[in-house]
């Protein structure tokens, strides 16, 4: 099979790899890569459309843009244009990550195939692992105290916050969970972490050494970060827009990391894996 590869962080790159063993890669985007040079079944296309049409399935990157006018591509010196992308892929399909609806619009008036691989549970849930241990390597290169009995409050009890919950717990942290659902303070007692109501936030934030966001919806306004105690370090794993007011935090002169893609900063090549574990579902079922 011949599948061409266009952009995409460190990640991709190991993904590139992997699917070289058993298929022909073609590439753009990547050309700033030293490893991909002169790898076997690898071919570094010297432009777009060289690359597009010589394959049927198109890999982008996850995230696949950040700003909804080019793809993420961080290994050229190029940007690549989603418009030009879509206009050239001629109905083929476009496999990525954390596509907007704003694109997907587009790849539909351009008659292009999406596949979203965040929309596959599979592949949420793993990266999930190498987000909470990601989320653990922020924490102890941003503060002065080991985790160890450090109290840390998880915002949210979705996917990702269960695994970073589990993970500081894990390093004897004394877990609190943010949670507004019944049955979440239910799963969080299950779990045997402290909760507090996300909606009460206030002066009780100035009991924690660290804070870690995981909803991507406006939780730590300018009025609760007043509360956050010297020394307190608060990460934001949340996508755009993320969960803390960044302006506040800076004024405020908070210790503040907002922690995004870290399975593909931390873990790339555990993280190419998991792509490709539900890459070949994918693939499988459409030659079927």
């Amino acid at each position: 099979m011949k599948i061409a590869i266009i952009g995409g962080d460190l990640r991709i790159v190991k993904l590139a790899k992997i699917l070289a063993k058993e298929n022909t890669i073609i590439t753009y985007g990547l050309e700033n890569v030293a490893e991909l040079k002169n790898a076997k079944n690898i071919i570094l296309a010297n432009s777009l459309e060289e690359a597009l049409k010589q394959a049927n399935i198109i890999i982008g990157p996850l995230p696949f843009s950040k700003d909804e006018i080019n793809i993420v591509a961080p290994f050229t010196n190029n940007n690549i244009p989603i418009n030009t992308l879509m206009q050239n892929m001629q109905t083929k399909i476009l496999i990525a990550g954390a596509i907007s609806n704003k694109i997907k619009q587009l790849a539909e008036d351009n008659h292009i195939k999406i596949i979203d691989l965040m929309d596959q549970e599979e592949l949420t849930v793993l990266n999930t692992i190498a987000t909470a241990e990601g989320a653990i390597q922020v924490a102890m290169e941003n503060t002065q105290k080991i985790i160890h009995g450090s109290n840390v409050l998880v915002l949210g009890f979705g996917r990702v916050g269960k695994a970073v919950a589990q993970k500081f717990a894990g390093l004897s942290a004394n877990v609190t969970c943010a949670v507004r659902k019944p049955k979440d303070f239910a799963w969080v007692e299950v779990y045997g972490y402290n909760s507090i109501n996300i909606n009460n936030l206030a002066n009780n934030l100035s009991e924690y050494d660290i804070i870690i966001n995981t909803p991507p919806t406006l939780i730590l306004t300018k009025e609760r970060l007043k509360y956050v105690k010297k020394g307190c370090l608060i990460i934001d794993l949340a996508s755009k827009p993320g969960g803390v007011d960044v302006n506040a935090v800076e004024e405020l002169k908070i210790n503040f990391k907002w922690a995004l893609a870290l399975p593909g900063k931390v873990a790339p090549v555990t993280a190419a894996e998991h792509i490709n574990i539900v890459l070949t579902k994918i693939l499988e079922e459409l030659s079927a």
